[in-house]
């Protein structure tokens, strides 16, 4: 068997949606198990809605991930002129032929089929075009000509055989009016010209495979292997679309997911390997195939990508932990003043705790990481008499220690505990308020630990 070679090709234009990245997940682990190439193929023919900024956009959202592709981009426009040679060879060979219809007629059949509750099968009018005059008025399309009687079967890799009549193909446009090649062409003879042995897509493509393995027989060309993954459902069931919240790879940088764990869960989606969970970048590669696809359609679940970002984010070292920290927020939120690096370093074992996203530690972190506390009008109301009396005897005993450890805490606050006859609560909520402008938050332990003496001092006394 040839050397295996997988490709991702999506079309840039508009953001990389998250199905999208699975799929070139798949083509990438596949190859890299198999020792084979994964490339990457820009398919711009669309001139109208291409743009360059989602291009790079595809590009960087895959480095963002983990995925590397052989050599560089391959770019379907300039490509053109070998699509069309091979259209006019199948002209020549007696597998297209020139349509002259025009868009009225066209859609004459189409709003028929849509009364009759059928799909639109072109009628092959042209294909056979006895008695008929050639409009002079009209530039013709080059149709395939598509297998008429019998059916085509495909031995698919995830889905298994796949059977189906051959009336239900269309001679489906090669060329357009304008002789600018379709998706159907382009598809099958970038695949052939890139030596690609394994065809891993969405099963919304298993149409389209029906139709390009016809030009692959055609030009007696070998067929390649195909595998069509079950889509990614909302979570109403529906097929995902670019429309759908969190739909895009940027929905999910942008709050604060990490790339292993987004990569991870993708991995995941669809796909499992015994009872296993975790999978390192080594260990996915190792482990993936694609009899470990499932047949059915997978749903999006949130609640699942934040869980296993904790995940990730708890069992992080707190070194690379802080570098991702650091430059999500300088470019999502804010950048952090360097000043504050060394209590946010030593302060990211507990700040990260329960964090589920990056920002989740940066709202976690903003006591530490601005010099003003603002507290909310509702908890100033929180400050009773009996909570300054709490505050004030707490600055006074917190004065006078020698040794700030977690021990002589303790005891200050449970002496106030039982002072006051209040409750843990009674004691902390206050402190947590006075100290980071917040009732919500770090263990009131780690944060007068994590803060300058002085600069605690300062807050607990602003209140009073």
């Amino acid at each position: 068997m040839s050397k295996v070679a997988t490709r991702f090709a999506p079309s840039p234009t508009g953001p990389l949606h998250i199905g999208g990245v699975r799929t070139a997940l798949f083509n990438w682990l596949y190859s890299k198990n198999q020792k084979g190439s994964f490339y990457l193929r820009i398919e711009d023919t669309d001139k109208e809605r291409s743009r360059d900024e989602y291009k790079s956009q595809i590009i960087q959202s895959l480095k963002w991930i983990g995925i590397e592709y052989d050599d560089k981009e391959y770019i379907q426009s300039e490509k053109i002129n070998e699509h069309k040679k091979v259209a006019e060879e199948l002209l020549k060979k007696g597998f297209a032929y020139r349509c002259y219809c025009s868009e009225e007629e066209i859609n004459k059949q189409k709003n028929s089929a849509k009364k009759k509750g059928t799909p639109f099968v072109y009628n092959r009018k042209w294909r056979e075009p006895k008695n008929l005059s050639i409009p002079t008025n009209i530039d013709p399309v080059l149709r395939f000509k598509s297998k008429i009687s019998g059916n085509s079967i495909i031995k698919d890799l995830v889905q298994g055989e796949i059977n189906i009549s051959n009336s239900t193909i269309e001679d489906f446009i090669i060329l357009r009016q304008d002789g600018s090649p379709t998706y159907q062409l382009s598809a099958t003879v970038d695949d052939h010209l890139m030596n690609i042995t394994h065809v891993i897509r969405g099963d919304d493509h298993k149409i389209n495979t029906f139709k390009q393995k016809q030009i692959y027989d055609a030009m007696k060309w070998k067929v390649p292997y195909f595998a069509h993954i079950p889509l990614i459902h909302s979570n109403e069931g529906k097929k995902l679309s670019k429309r759908d919240k969190a739909s895009t790879i940027d929905d999910y940088i942008k709050i604060g997911i990490l790339s292993d764990a987004l990569r991870n869960y993708l991995l995941r989606l669809g796909w499992s390997f015994k009872d296993k969970e975790i999978f390192t970048l080594d260990e996915s590669i190792k482990h993936f195939s694609l009899s470990g696809i499932g047949k059915s359609p997978s749903k999006l679940d949130m609640s699942r990508i934040l869980s296993m970002n904790e995940t990730y984010i708890k069992n992080m070292s707190e070194d690379k932990l802080y570098s991702n920290l650091i430059g999500y927020c300088e470019i999502y939120l804010k950048k952090i003043d360097n000043k504050f690096d060394d209590t946010l370093k030593k302060s990211l074992h507990f700040l990260k705790n329960k964090a589920k996203t990056l920002g989740d530690i940066y709202n976690n972190a903003q006591y530490i990481i601005n010099d003003q506390i603002n507290i909310l009008p509702e908890d100033v109301k929180l400050f009773n008499n009996l909570s300054k009396k709490i505050l004030y005897d707490f600055i006074k005993e917190f004065e006078n220690l020698s040794n700030l450890s977690k021990e002589n805490l303790e005891k200050i606050i449970k002496g106030l505990i039982d002072k006051y006859k209040t409750n843990f609560k009674g004691v902390g909520q206050p402190l947590r308020i006075a100290l980071t402008g917040s009732k919500f938050g770090p263990g009131i332990y780690d944060i007068i630990l994590s803060l300058d003496k002085n600069d605690a001092i300062k807050r607990l006394k602003a209140i009073n």
